[in-house]
């Protein structure tokens, strides 16, 4: 989740450990100010970078699956490391292993807005992600055993609605900074925030570790997680280039599905596994798990076209493609809350149902502009859509996670979920991006026939189709010529896009059908407890 909103359980990514450390109250000031901050660089970068992508397309002369691992990179090593980055604060010291974080995050990023070409960039990405994994668990952790259970509660509330401020600025920030500057400080933009984090952390953050974790890191599970999701992310994403039966894509493919197996089978094996098999036997876990997979796989997916289809077909700049985002995050920094009021009232059966159904729904509705057109009448409905369904969903899907595992290991839990929700974005935008470029060539194919265009021109664009909307026109094309080709990539792209976001509606309403099924089939550890049964 390059993604514009936090998956379900970023406040929740918390390891058991010991009671909290007494702290005095300008200290927790101190903890909350590096933890906004570091957290802030996470949530600022993963919605900018998205509107940043179309100019950094350009800039590179990157092709579409290239962009792809621009986010594939960073997601992947975020989502396979992030219970290990966990389980290491706790072990090592959470501060010194949430200030790693920070400085490989921050040193990532120098790497990024210095990157002269696409491969060095994908690279820094990967390093960033690695950088995420370590300073995002480790955030929460620290507020967890410096605050107090009596003022613990408002100091997430109050890091939550920080970093949602952040997230919604994020869009903006980065599409003024790309379309003023260039998209190369998106990522300095880092800099002077990882500066001051670094600062206060080192001075004002005391250190706090978990004596009783465990003596071992499951390394062993990291790196098959890693591998694993790899090769499937890059089977997907080559047979854009050499097609689905390609012996290389297949191979890719069945080694990653292979590798995840001995994954799971290592987890249910070792002594201190980063992904407990057990929590599993939870009907309700593995039904809120898989609804994850689902509704964040939709949105993970679906949301990287966004961007491509406002900025290179539409016409809009950068920044107004960050401000279009707006309403999609300001919705559901507002109507959570609320949604969250209505759990105890209606269970959350009802939302879980109901929110990914609105949620697809504003999917649906992202199909229907063609070229050109209002905002307020194409795209709008759709954010808002979007938004709303979200807003339901996510703070029921949170209490679902927290409340289906025993009280010990709601942490756990909830990392788990996380880490889920973010891999389900990078597996369904690979594959998505499989299908775009399948419509679009199929699409341009007929167009370019029906066109009676000049075979030079359809033979020197054939090269410029990897790069979907950002083709080039070939300079040999009459003012005529260029306006038939501009039109036929268009047209094509809007096809594509379409595809996606049908796909994402259909994840979404499968999302609800897996809550219908399976949430409130068993009663949750609390409501156990209270019956006393």
């Amino acid at each position: 989740m390059t993604m514009a909103v936090r998956p379900p359980c970023d406040a929740a990514v918390v390891h058991a450990g010991p009671s909290a450390v007494p702290s005095p109250p300008g200290t927790r000031r101190w903890v909350l100010a590096a933890t906004i901050l570091g957290s802030s660089m996470v949530f600022i970068d993963s919605s900018a970078v998205n509107v940043a992508l179309p100019a950094l397309q350009t800039g590179l002369g990157a092709s579409v699956a290239q962009v792809q691992w621009v986010i594939e990179a960073y997601m992947l090593f975020l989502a396979a490391l992030i219970l290990l980055g966990g389980a290491l604060g706790d072990r090592l010291g959470r501060r010194r292993v949430f200030m790693w974080g920070v400085a490989l995050f921050a040193l990532a990023s120098l790497w990024c807005g210095l990157a002269p070409d696409a491969t060095q960039l994908i690279i820094a990405r990967a390093v960033q992600g690695i950088g995420g994994a370590l300073l995002v668990p480790g955030s929460l952790a620290i507020i967890s055993t410096t605050f107090d259970q009596a003022s613990r509660g408002r100091a997430i509330g109050t890091w939550s609605g920080m970093t949602a401020i952040t997230m919604a600025a994020g869009p903006v920030l980065g599409g003024w900074l790309v379309t003023a500057y260039s998209w190369r400080w998106v990522f300095l933009l880092n800099l002077p925030f990882a500066v001051a984090v670094l600062f206060i952390a080192a001075s004002r953050v005391p250190e706090t570790r978990d004596p009783s974790s465990a003596a071992r890191l499951d390394w062993v599970g990291a790196g098959l997680s890693v591998a694993g999701l790899g090769l499937l992310v890059y089977g997907l994403i080559e047979s854009a280039n050499m097609g689905l039966t390609h012996p290389i894509v297949l191979g890719a493919i069945a080694a990653g599905l292979l590798v995840l197996a001995v994954f799971v089978i290592v987890e249910a094996r070792v002594p201190a596994p980063m992904m407990p098999l057990r929590l599993f036997r939870s009907r309700r876990f593995t039904g809120a798990t898989l609804l994850t997979v689902l509704l964040y796989g939709a949105l993970g997916g679906a949301l990287f076209f966004l961007p491509f289809n406002l900025i290179q077909v539409q016409g809009y700049t950068p920044a107004q493609a960050g401000a279009a985002w707006l309403p999609f995050i300001v919705t559901i920094a507002i109507l959570s809350r609320w949604a969250g009021a209505l759990v105890p009232r209606l269970g959350p059966r009802v939302l879980l149902v109901a929110g990914p159904l609105i949620t697809a729904a504003g999917f649906a509705l992202a199909t229907l502009p063609g070229t050109g057109g209002r905002y307020w009448t194409t795209f709008l409905p759709a954010f808002l859509m979007m938004g709303l369904g979200m807003s339901i969903a996510v703070t029921p899907l949170v209490t679902v996670v927290m409340s289906s595992a025993p009280a010990g290991e709601a942490g756990i839990a909830s990392g788990i979920n996380n880490a889920v929700s973010r891999a389900a974005g990078l597996l369904a935008l690979a594959a998505m991006g499989v299908i775009v470029l399948a419509v679009f060539n199929r699409e341009l194919d007929g167009r370019l026939a029906a066109g009676n265009l000049r075979p030079l021109l359809v033979q020197q664009l054939a090269a410029q189709r990897i790069k979907l909307g950002a083709a080039d026109i070939p300079a040999a094309a009459t003012s005529e010529e260029a306006r038939v080709l501009r039109s036929a990539i268009d047209a094509s792209f809007v096809a594509g896009f379409r595809m996606a976001m049908w796909m994402a509606a259909g994840l979404a309403a499968g999302s609800a059908l897996v809550a219908a099924v399976t949430i409130g089939a068993e009663r949750s550890p609390e409501a156990v407890r209270v019956g006393g049964r």
